[in-house]
């Protein structure tokens, strides 16, 4: 479809860059997937070592550097809120030293360069849905500023680089998106409350629940990233990219327990601060100029994600027989001589 590249993908080993890794190897690209393994995993990637197209290599891009690579996907940077915290001023450095690294690399080798940006540009939004022309409502000095606004700074410099420099830039504001490989202690609602149903604890809501987020399932954003990468040189974004599906929180809360068949109860806790209340994504953008809608609803996108996390919490031993790791077969490798399909599981 996009034709033979070489692609570099910054956080290659996280939850969206292994998806990406695999989605470009399938295309028929060679792939360099660089990480730091601030929150990647190499377990993420195991299946794809064999293929001689696929390369990794550790390194934080808040250093420079020198590859030779026809495209850019720069999605390093800790995604969620337990990670991002840990270590603020790293998180600003990983948005805005990143970008500016990546973006001198596009600039010399002439390379197209996207930019995975966030719907936490538009904070706490005053606007419902979000529409890319939605300015936002940032705190600067708060606990979420450093990323938050370390992502706004970085669109900044992609839109510098591209009318100062010429750089052929994407930049994608992604909303809530889940899927197998999401790590089990990531802090974000829906492996949060996965993994506490999976082992009957209590679920934990933080607010009264009533606060707004939109899921997008994994494959879904991914096919959005290669539509916008492979759209016209005009379509610089910034484009939503999410599933406009909106849903209580608690409403998830009770989604999952019902689909696991969890004994767990649902509790509530001070909700955190600058935690936004509404999320929606308006999509007119992308169904228009990338001809993109996601096409998973919740609950199958669900029902995957459980099975991944019940092989995951059972150490690898419980839904699969003969495999190492929670992987369809990779079509560049031979195919596991025993598979037994996990409980759920959408094939």
């Amino acid at each position: 479809m996009h034709g033979h590249k070489r692609v570099l993908v910054t956080g290659g080993t996280g939850f969206l860059g292994s998806f990406l890794c695999e989605r470009l190897l399938r295309e028929g690209n060679d792939v360099l997937c660089v990480d730091n393994y601030y929150t990647g995993s190499r377990d993420n990637v195991l299946h794809l070592l064999d293929d001689p197209r696929f390369e990794v290599l550790r390194h934080d891009i808040t250093f420079p550097l020198y590859v030779e690579v026809d495209e850019i996907y720069n999605l390093a940077c800790p995604a969620s809120p337990v990670h991002y915290q840990h270590d603020p001023v790293q998180t600003v450095k990983t948005n805005v030293h990143g970008a500016i690294n990546m973006l001198g690399l596009a600039k010399r080798t002439k390379a197209k360069i996207f930019q995975a940006s966030t719907s936490e540009v538009y904070g706490d939004p005053a606007v419902h849905p979000q529409p890319e022309e939605y300015r936002g409502s940032v705190n600067p000095i708060g606990p979420r500023a450093c990323y938050d606004e370390g992502k706004r700074c970085a669109e900044t410099l992609f839109f510098d680089y591209h009318r100062q420099y010429g750089v052929e830039i994407r930049v994608a504001r992604i909303f809530n998106t889940y899927g197998p490989r999401m790590q089990t202690n990531d802090g974000r609602v829906v492996s949060n409350f996965i993994v506490q149903a999976l082992q009957n604890e209590p679920i934990t809501i933080f607010g009264n629940g009533t606060q707004t987020r939109s899921f997008c399932y994994v494959d879904d954003l991914i096919e959005g990233f290669l539509r916008l990468m492979g759209a016209p040189a005009g379509v610089t974004g910034p484009i939503n990219l999410g599933n406009p599906g909106e849903f209580q929180v608690r409403e998830l809360a009770e989604m999952v327990i019902e689909m696991t068949g969890s004994k767990s109860r649902i509790v509530y806790n001070p909700l955190p601060m600058d935690d936004p209340t509404q999320r929606k994504p308006d999509i007119s953008r992308a169904q228009q100029d990338l001809g993109w809608q996601p096409k998973v609803n919740l609950r199958e996108g669900l029902e995957r994600t459980i099975a991944y996390f019940e092989w995951k919490l059972s150490g690898g031993l419980k839904n699969r027989i003969g495999v190492n790791s929670w992987q369809e077969p990779y079509p560049h490798l031979a195919a596991p001589s025993v598979e037994v399909t996990a409980p759920g599981a959408i094939r």
